[in-house]
């Protein structure tokens, strides 16, 4: 599946450390979400965060990397350059990231992501396009 990262993964010797089997595909555009900063870099709506994408069949290698189970990310699967991309966010209160990332609404941290992402037209594109 295609990821788009826009973070540690990014360097292919983090992602090779993380992952025995993967290639990565074109630098994109993350449209709807601009890129926050904290102990480690997330995701706030609005704007637009550059990145690559990371081609895996291993996502739950990436979970596991990522904290999914530990509530640090959430994953969402968003509309890429060849279909669906997932795209990891993270909760910036479990950052310490910039006050500027702010997912509005009520609940829990995924159920906000979710809903915001369901109700907005985000997005990635390759570069370029």
């Amino acid at each position: 599946m295609d990821v788009f990262v826009y973070g540690t993964l990014t360097d292919p010797d983090r992602t090779a450390s993380v992952l025995d089997a993967f290639e990565f595909g074109p630098d994109a555009t993350l449209v709807g979400c601009h890129r926050v900063e904290g102990a480690y870099p997330t995701l706030a709506p609005g704007g637009e965060t550059e990145g690559r994408i990371l081609r895996t069949a291993n996502l739950g290698a990436l979970d596991a990397y990522e904290g999914v189970d530990r509530g640090l990310y959430v994953r969402e699967t968003l509309a890429g350059p060849a279909g669906p991309c997932a795209v990891y966010v993270g909760d910036p209160e479990r950052l310490d990231a910039d006050t500027d990332a702010t997912w509005p609404g009520s609940g829990a941290f995924p159920e906000r992501v979710r809903r915001w992402f369901a109700a907005h037209d985000a997005r990635v594109r390759p570069d370029g396009g």
